[in-house]
């Protein structure tokens, strides 16, 4: 298996399943992994080809939806790992998927904080009272763990970006 098919068949799935599952468990996003995320887009890029000019559209992609996102997290509206996970993101998928991961990532996070908002209305039932991830997720003053819409967005919408196209030689 070629280098390419590894990191975008392999590492950048895996990498968004554990930042839903790290998110969900400790409401934390760890930089280390959007740190990996973005030294593995170079990675990626350089093994498929990915032309100058895509990556430098790629880059705008991801920088411009840091800037949104931090905004957003200094308003308070969203948590620094979200904001640093949705940018990495987008420098993976480019402008071509940002409007689709962007609605589905919206949609999801919506359903999702409403689902938790109805199961924090119930009693924890009492096999969970013990487990420290599900006292916090059922605190009403937590958050929610945003990254995991995120990161179910970004792999629904990764097989239409160029990285994938330019894995599998489309």
């Amino acid at each position: 298996m070629s280098l390419s098919l590894i990191i975008v068949f392999i590492v950048f799935p895996v990498a968004m399943a554990y930042a839903a599952a790290s998110d969900l468990t400790t409401m934390t996003i760890p930089n280390w992994l959007c740190l990996l995320l973005l030294g593995v887009f170079g990675l990626g890029a350089a093994s498929t080809g990915l032309g100058w000019t895509a990556v430098a559209w790629h880059l705008l992609a991801g920088l411009t939806v840091l800037a949104v996102c931090f905004g957003m997290f200094a308003a308070g509206w969203i948590g620094g790992g979200d904001a640093k996970l949705a940018a990495v993101t987008a420098l993976w998928l480019g402008f071509e998927q940002l409007p689709p991961y962007l609605f589905i990532a919206a949609i999801g996070g919506g359903l999702l904080t409403v689902a938790i908002l109805a199961l924090r209305a119930a009693p924890l039932p009492a096999p969970a009272s013990n487990w420290a991830w599900a006292q916090r997720l059922h605190d009403v003053k937590q958050g929610v763990p945003y990254g995991i819409a995120l990161a179910a967005a970004a792999l629904i919408v990764l097989p239409g970006t160029a990285i994938w196209r330019a894995a599998i030689g489309v």
